[in-house]
């Protein structure tokens, strides 16, 4: 427990890390497909290279592309509705002067 209120709580509980065994796999609990003996899986994390920054600045180009069509589209279709209400004002007020 914190001894002030301001003050966060501590984790309970720290992350267990285990270390690679680099000269045997005799007593490794990591078996080939990438998982433990316990169902845990192993992650593997790289540097992104020029192409695969290019594929993201690609998919992220063309979602903003998608999400830029899409806010046209809809402030578009208020055009005609827009219109057809400028109308229907116009031909009331030539109905209320006959």
């Amino acid at each position: 427990m914190p001894k002030h209120q301001d003050e966060p709580e501590r984790p309970r509980h720290e992350p267990e890390i285990i270390p690679p065994e680099r000269h045997s796999r005799r007593g490794s609990a990591w078996q080939p497909n990438g998982y433990t003996q316990y169902g845990g899986q192993r992650i593997y994390i790289t540097r992104m290279g020029p192409l695969g920054f290019a594929l993201l600045v690609l998919i992220v180009g063309l979602f903003g592309g998608v999400l830029l069509l899409a806010l046209v589209g809809a402030a578009l279709i208020w055009i005609p509705i827009a219109a057809v209400l400028v109308v229907i004002a116009a031909i009331s007020a030539l109905l209320r002067r006959l």
